[in-house]
């Protein structure tokens, strides 16, 4: 969606509201195995003495598998947002989006902000145990019955011990 700012650009204390549906085309992860609600993102661009700013949140339901143990998990995700828009050309700040003449790419605002923001690793919680790589067992649901092996790296000390 190209959002038009012509009203807003030489008017300080204008404002224009935005509201938007994300495509999930782009915003994938091996570890999101759907999206239930949203992506939706809500905010205003105002012009505050001269400057642009989009400011805004993005909420999103997903369904994820746990990057330790394999379980499918539920998430609610929230983020909140401001963003510096300039003319092209006219500002070195690598935060800043740009407009296409009066237009602001809402799409690829939207996007890169929720792309920076997606977690490197999905947890089913912040304790979970992953599971036994030697049979597979996921030690959330309980201990296995593997026998524990020593570090291979301390195997020496092990044998000043039997001795």
């Amino acid at each position: 969606m190209k959002l038009d700012l012509r009203e807003i650009i030489d008017v300080p204390g204008g404002r224009v509201s935005f509201s938007q549906e994300l495509s999930t085309e782009r915003l994938g992860s091996p570890s999101i195995v759907r999206y239930d609600a949203g992506p939706s993102a809500e905010g205003v661009v105002e012009n505050t003495a001269g400057v642009l700013t989009a400011r805004g949140s993005i909420e999103a339901r997903l369904t994820c598998l746990c990057d330790r143990c394999g379980a499918e998990f539920g998430m609610d995700k929230h983020l909140d947002f401001a963003v510096p828009v300039v003319p092209a050309g006219e500002s070195e700040d690598p935060e800043a989006f740009e407009l296409e003449g009066d237009w602001l790419d809402m799409d690829d605002l939207l996007e890169t902000v929720y792309i920076l923001d997606m977690d490197t690793k999905y947890l089913c919680r912040p304790d979970c145990k992953g599971v036994c790589p030697e049979c597979g067992q996921n030690l959330n649901e309980g201990p296995c019955s593997c026998r524990k092996k020593p570090d291979p790296r301390l195997a020496v000390l092990e044998q000043l011990l039997d001795k």
